[in-house]
């Protein structure tokens, strides 16, 4: 199935008080490595590139071997992906979105996860949760422990058939949901997701100390 590749890199970067995506990893910038991952990936035809003018400086487009479309993102998360769905080509059967802080997902769990959405519809890396987990009270001391049998960390790429997701963000944009991933979007028109295990690392780079984390991966 043809698949459109959505890579969210409009975000201010808030949290970590410089551009993460510039950062380097091994020389190269995080928004680099992250696109060359989904560049490498045979099962994806085309990538739309949601990011501001200014970060394709971060790119060598010499070496592009597929077709990258930039395009501006919107105020939040959900407006970014809205936007790359709208460029995304008409023919296109399947849509993977990932988050441009992820840089080191494999091409083992790329093509787990788009498998998965071709015999399911809606699929997304995930791991489970193993650590204890607490609720605390309003003074955060602990309160009670959380079952975390049946909990997963959501991640990306989170892949969809493309009538399924361009539906369901028709239904968010118009109810107003601000939605933080596409698996939500899909629960709240009454789809679910099928979790894939990511067997490899991959984790987000939030904070600067994940930038510190992340050398080990590099």
């Amino acid at each position: 199935m043809p698949c459109t590749a959505i890579l969210v890199a409009a975000g201010s970067s808030r949290r970590m008080g410089f551009d993460k995506l510039a950062a380097p990893l091994e020389g190269v910038p995080v928004l680099a490595r992250t696109l060359a991952a989904l560049m490498e990936c045979a099962e994806i035809s085309e990538i739309i590139l949601v990011t501001p003018l200014e970060r394709m400086e971060l790119l060598d487009e010499t070496t592009f071997t597929k077709p990258v479309i930039r395009i501006d993102g919107g105020a939040e998360r959900h407006l970014s992906v809205a936007a790359g769905l709208a460029a995304a080509t008409q023919g296109t059967e399947l849509i993977a979105i990932h988050d441009a802080a992820r840089p080191f997902v494999s091409q083992t769990d790329l093509r787990a996860v788009i498998e998965a959405a071709q015999e399911y519809g809606a699929a997304s890396l995930a791991r489970r949760v193993t650590e204890t987990l607490k609720r605390a009270d309003e003074s955060d001391f602990t309160a009670t422990a959380v079952p975390r049998e049946n909990l997963w960390f959501i991640e990306t790429p989170q892949v969809f058939r493309a009538d399924l997701i361009r539906t369901a963000y028709h239904y968010v944009l118009e109810n107003q949901l601000p939605v933080t991933d596409e698996t939500s979007a899909l629960e709240a028109i009454g789809v679910k997701t099928k979790l894939v295990s990511s067997i490899s690392p991959n984790p987000k780079i939030t904070i600067p100390a994940d930038l510190v984390s992340a050398k080990f991966l590099s």
